[in-house]
This record gives structure tokens, sequence and C-alpha cells, in this order.
């Protein structure tokens, strides 16, 4: 059985690939496949080769200014992180601290064994 998250991408893959061969058909035969529908009046086959240019341009474009908007927005938005001197110096006092426990349980070990 398919996971939920396996079929979404199924979807997407083929959604992807149908797009894709639609448009290179539109972009290389679009000449026969308008003048075979007889209702469609266009004005000019070079008007739609143009805006089978330029729509993915522009959406690609959007597209790309949108993740430069989202990547400042959340470099703006997120706190500095902690310098490292601070995390070493953290790191360190999690290391002593065991070995402090450890050396004052160790007494009580041994009068216990003694005992």
């Amino acid at each position: 059985m398919v996971s939920k998250d396996q079929a979404i991408g199924g979807v997407i893959c083929l959604v992807c690939v149908v797009v894709a061969v639609l448009y290179v058909v539109a972009l290389f035969f679009y000449e026969p496949i308008i003048k075979a529908i007889p209702w469609l009046n266009v004005g000019s086959l070079e008007a739609i080769r143009y805006w089978l240019i330029a729509v993915p341009v522009l959406v690609a474009f959007v597209a790309i200014l949108a993740i430069g908007a989202w990547i400042g927005w959340t470099m703006a938005t997120t706190p500095p992180p902690k310098p490292i001197e601070e995390i070493t110096t953290e790191m360190e006092e999690k290391k002593e601290e065991p070995k402090a426990e450890e050396a004052a349980t160790e007494p009580s070990v041994e009068k216990k064994k003694k005992s």
C-alpha cells in the first residue's frame, strides 16, 4: 500500500509531466492545433507563441522573488545565535558537573562496600 505522502508525490509528478508535455506541444506545434479549432478566433499566431513564453518566464521570475523575500523575512525575524564562546563554556560546565557528582557519590559507594 502506498502512503499518503507517496500518493501526493506521484500526483505532483504526473501533473508536472503532463503540463510539460502540453507546454512543449503548444509552444512548437501550436499552429496546426489552432487552425484545427474553427471557433477559436485568434488575431496572430505569433502572439500565442509570445504569451506561451512570457507567462512561464513571469511566473518563474515572481517565484524566485518570492523565495528571496521568504529568505529575507526568515533572516530578519530569526534571533541571532549564541556566541561560540558561550556555547563552549556551557559544554564544559556540563562535562564538569557529572565528574563533581561522581566524586560526591563515590565515598558513599565505598562506605556501602565496606559495611
